[in-house]
C-alpha cells in the first residue's frame, strides 16, 4: 500500500515539473494523481488507529530494566516497554522521586500472559491522588493475564489405559505440590472417590449423648466410622483429603490414622461441628488418591516423584492442550496499614485479568466455617485501600475467594468485573471481627454490574458477595449464580449482639441457581444480626435448592433487625420465598413471593416477645406449597393488604384455617385471595395485567427489566453462555 502511495507521489511531482506550455494538461494530471493519493491514504489512515498514549508501557517482550516509555524494543535492544506490573509500579516510584505527581499517570499493558512469582504488591507509597490517579490499564481490545500458574508440558501416553503423564521436577525437588489443575481453561478434579455422589459414614468416631457437651469437646469432631472398603490403606494416604458435609459447611481433613479392622478414620484436625451432629450417617468423599483416578477430567499428583497423571476429557488432544497448574495463592495485594493511618489511595485497574491461584491444605488447622469466612487470603486482596477502582477486570480460577476488600477499605468500586471459577466465594467486604478504630473499618464500597458465578469448588460454603462487619456498602445490578451456598450474605453478629453492619444496600441483582442440593440453611440473600438501614430491593431471586432444610429466597437469621425487603421477585425455591428464623421489626413490602416447593411461601421459625416483621402489599403465589409455614401462634407480626393465590384452589392458613377463619382471628386485614393475573407464570413473567386486583391493594408493579447486568449486549449476554444442568425442586 505505502509503496504504491510513494510511486504516485513521484509521478505527480515529475508531472508538476513539466514546462509552462503544457500547464493545462499537467494540472489536470496532477489533480488526478492527487485524487488517487487521497483515495489510497485516507482509508489507510482510518484503518490504522493511532497508538494510545501512556506514561509507561508493559509488554510480554519488555524488560524491567528499560524505561517503559516505548511501545516496543528499539533496534539495539537497549530500551523499550517494561515486562511486568511490578516493573511499572517501580517506574512510577522512580517518577515520584522527582516530586509529587500533579497529573494522572497511565500505564498501558499489552495482551498476553504474564507469569508472576509471588503476589504483586502495591504499598501506600504507590498511591495516586484524586487529582492524579494512577491507572494500570489493558491495551484496547487486548487481554493481559497475570497468572499465578505455570504451564505443564511434556505429556506422554501411558502404554495401557486412557491416562497421560508428565513429570513436574520442582514438586519432587522441594516436596511441594498443587491441588488444582486447568486444561484448556477448564477446572479439573483432584482424583475423587466416589466420582459424583458421596459415601455415607457409619457414625461419629466418638459417641455422645449430650449434644451440647459434644460441641465443646474437640474429640467428637476428629473421627468417623466408615463403611465397607470406602477408605483403605492407600500408598498415598498421607496426601488424601477427606471432605465431610455438615449442614451449611463442609470441613476438610488430612488423615492421621486409619484402622481397617474398626473401620475408623481419625483426622489431624477437628471440624466446626461434632461428627454426626446433623446426620449420623453424614456424607463425605475423599480426593487426591491415585487409585481414584478413573474418570475424564480427573488428575493426580505424586508429590514424592513429581509425576502428574491426567485422564483427558473427550476431544482433548494432549499434544496441543494448554495445561496450567497454580503455584501462588495470592496474585495482587494492596497493602495499606490502616491501623497506622497508612493507605493505598486512588489506584485504578482496568481490563486486567488475574488468574490461577491455589489453595493449601494445613495438617493441624481447622478448615471449616460458615461462608468459608475462615480463609485469610484472596486472589486479589486489599487492606487499607481507599478510592481504588477495578473496572472490566477478570478474576478467575482461584483456590479461595476472588476479591477481598478487608479492614480499612473505603470508597472503592468494582465495576463490570467478571469473577468466576472460584475455590470459595466471589467478593468479601470487611472482616468477621470488629475493628478497634474507625480508620480500620471497611465501608462505602460499591459492587456494580459484575458477573459473579461458579463458586464453592473447594470450600463449598463460599458466598457470591459476603459483607461482614462493614457498613454503607452498595451491591447493585450484578448477576450472581451457581454457588453451593448463599448468593449474598450481609452482617456477622448473632442473637441481637451489637453490630457494625448497617445501611447496606443490595439492589437490582439477579441471584439464581444456588445450593444445587449440596448444603442446607441457605438463602438467595442472607442477613445476620442487627442491621438498621439495610435495604434488599428490586432483586430477582430464583432456583435455590438446599440439601435438607432451607433453600430460601430472602432469609433474615439470628436477630436480623431493621431490614427492609421491598420490590423483590422470588420464585422457584425449595422452602419459603421469605424466611425469618428470628429477628425484630423487619419489613417485607411490595414483593412477589411464590413457587416455593415445601413448607410455605413465607416461613416464620421462632416465636418472640416482640414484633417479628410486617408483611404488607405482597403478592404471595402459593404453588405448590401453602402460604404460611412455621410458627404463627403468638401473633407478634403484622400481615396486611396482601394478595394470596393458589392455582390448586385449596388455600389454607396456619391451624388448617380457611382464609376467612384466618382473618376472623385478626390477621391479614385488607388482604384478599384472588388471581393476581400475571402476564405468564409459565414463563416467569410476573408483570401484572391492567385489571390485576393487586393494583387495588396499592401494589406497585415491579420492573424486572432493569435488574442484573447493564451495558452492551456482549456483556449482558455473557451469562447466557454458562452451561448448567437443570435444577429440579422437590416434586419436579
Amino acid at each position: 500500500m505505502w509503496g504504491l502511495v510513494f510511486a504516485v507521489c513521484c509521478v505527480a511531482a515529475r508531472l508538476g515539473g513539466i514546462g509552462w506550455d503544457g500547464i493545462g494538461t499537467n494540472i489536470m494530471l496532477t489533480r488526478f494523481f492527487l485524487l488517487v493519493l487521497l483515495l489510497l491514504v485516507v482509508p489507510a489512515v482510518r484503518g490504522q488507529e493511532p497508538a494510545p498514549k501512556a506514561d509507561f508501557y508493559v509488554a510480554p517482550d519488555g524488560n524491567d530494566t528499560w524505561s517503559g516509555k516505548f511501545l516496543g524494543p528499539n533496534e539495539d535492544g537497549t530500551d523499550g516497554p517494561l515486562a511486568s506490573l511490578a516493573g511499572a509500579r517501580d517506574a512510577v516510584r522512580k517518577l515520584r522521586k522527582d516530586g509529587p505527581l500533579d497529573q494522572p499517570i497511565r500505564i498501558l499493558v499489552r495482551g498476553g500472559t504474564y507469569r508472576i512469582d509471588g503476589p504483586i504488591v502495591f504499598a501506600p507509597e504507590d498511591s495516586g491522588s484524586q487529582a492524579a490517579p494512577i491507572t494500570y490499564e489493558a491495551w484496547p481490545k487486548e487481554k493481559p493475564v497475570f497468572s499465578g500458574g505455570v504451564k505443564i508440558t511434556g505429556w506422554q501416553k501411558e502404554s495401557e489405559g486412557p491416562l497421560w503423564t508428565t513429570v513436574v521436577p520442582q514438586v519432587a525437588k522441594d516436596n511441594s505440590g498443587f491441588r488444582q489443575l486447568w486444561v484448556n481453561g477448564r477446572r479439573c478434579v483432584s482424583a475423587r472417590s466416589p466420582n459424583e455422589e458421596t459415601f455415607r459414614s457409619a457414625g461419629p468416631g466418638v459417641t455422645y449423648t449430650d449434644r451440647e457437651e459434644a460441641r465443646r469437646d474437640p474429640k467428637t469432631k476428629q473421627s468417623i466410622f466408615y463403611q465397607d472398603d470406602d477408605l483403605r490403606q492407600w500408598p498415598d494416604l498421607a496426601d488424601a483429603v477427606v471432605v465431610v458435609y455438615h449442614s451449611w459447611t463442609t470441613s476438610r481433613h488430612r488423615i492421621k490414622s486409619l484402622d481397617p479392622e474398626k473401620h475408623l478414620v481419625e483426622f489431624t484436625a477437628d471440624s466446626g461441628w461434632p461428627m454426626g451432629w446433623w446426620e449420623k450417617d453424614q456424607r463425605y468423599f475423599v480426593e487426591g488418591i491415585r487409585e481414584a483416578l478413573d474418570a475424564p477430567g480427573e488428575f493426580h499428583l505424586d508429590r514424592s516423584t513429581g509425576v502428574l497423571s491426567y485422564y483427558p476429557r473427550p476431544g482433548e488432544d494432549m499434544k496441543t492442550v494448554d495445561v496450567v497448574a497454580p503455584r501462588e495463592k495470592d496474585l495482587l495485594r494492596l497493602a495499606g496499614d490502616p491501623a497506622s493511618g497508612k493507605f493505598v489511595d486512588h489506584l485504578h485497574f482496568k481490563g486486567l485479568t488475574f488468574a490461577h491461584a491455589d489453595w493449601f491444605m494445613p495438617e493441624a488447622t481447622r478448615v471449616d466455617g460458615q461462608a468459608a469466612a475462615f480463609l485469610r487470603n484472596a486472589a486479589v486482596f486489599a487492606r487499607g485501600a481507599r478510592h481504588c477502582l477495578f473496572e472490566a477486570c477478570e478474576v478467575a480460577h482461584t483456590g479461595g475467594y476472588g476479591v477481598w476488600l478487608e479492614n480499612g477499605c473505603k470508597d472503592n468500586r468494582l465495576v463490570q468485573c467478571h469473577i468466576h471459577d472460584l475455590g470459595a466465594g466471589g467478593i468479601r467486604l470487611g472482616h468477621m471481627t470488629l475493628p478497634s478504630e474507625p480508620q480500620e473499618q471497611a465501608e462505602r464500597n460499591e459492587i456494580y454490574n459484575c458477573f459473579i458465578h461458579d463458586g464453592g469448588k473447594v470450600y463449598h460454603a463460599g458466598v457470591g458477595v459476603w459483607i461482614g462487619r462493614s457498613s454503607r456498602n452498595t451491591v447493585h445490578h450484578n448477576e450472581i449464580s451457581d454457588f453451593l451456598y448463599t448468593g449474598v450474605s450481609v452482617g456477622w453478629s448473632w442473637g441481637y449482639a451489637p453490630s457494625t453492619a448497617h445501611h447496606n444496600v443490595i439492589d437490582s441483582n439477579h441471584i439464581h441457581h444456588l445450593g444445587w442440593g449440596q448444603l442446607s440453611d441457605m438463602g438467595g440473600i442472607y442477613c445476620l444480626g442487627l442491621a438498621p438501614g439495610t435495604q434488599l430491593t428490586r432483586n430477582v431471586i430464583h432456583d435455590v435448592l438446599s440439601y435438607n432444610y432451607g433453600g430460601w429466597g430472602l432469609y433474615t437469621d439470628e436477630g436480623s433487625t431493621g431490614v427492609v425487603m421491598e420490590n423483590n421477585i422470588v420464585y422457584r425455591v425449595k422452602d419459603g420465598a421469605f424466611h425469618q428464623h428470628y429477628g425484630r421489626d423487619n419489613i417485607l413490602r411490595n414483593n412477589v413471593l411464590g413457587m416455593s416447593a415445601t413448607f410455605g411461601q413465607i416461613r416464620r421459625s421462632r416465636e418472640e416477645d416482640h414484633s417479628s416483621f410486617t408483611a404488607e402489599r405482597n403478592i404471595i403465589y402459593c404453588h405448590p406449597a401453602q402460604p404460611l409455614g412455621g410458627k404463627w401462634e403468638n401473633g407478634n407480626y403484622t400481615l396486611r393488604d396482601n394478595l394470596y393465590f393458589r392455582p390448586e384452589g385449596d388455600i389454607r392458613f396456619p391451624g388448617d384455617l380457611t382464609f376467612s377463619q384466618w382473618q376472623e382471628k385478626g390477621h391479614d386485614s385488607g388482604s384478599i385471595v384472588a388471581d393476581p393475573k400475571f402476564v405468564s407464570v409459565e414463563e416467569f413473567d410476573f408483570r401484572l395485567q391492567t385489571d390485576s386486583p393487586a393494583l387495588k391493594l396499592g401494589f406497585k408493579p415491579i420492573d424486572s427489566s432493569a435488574v442484573g447486568l447493564v451495558g452492551p449486549a456482549e456483556w449482558t449476554d455473557l451469562p447466557k453462555k454458562v452451561k448448567r444442568s437443570v435444577l429440579k425442586l422437590p416434586g419436579e
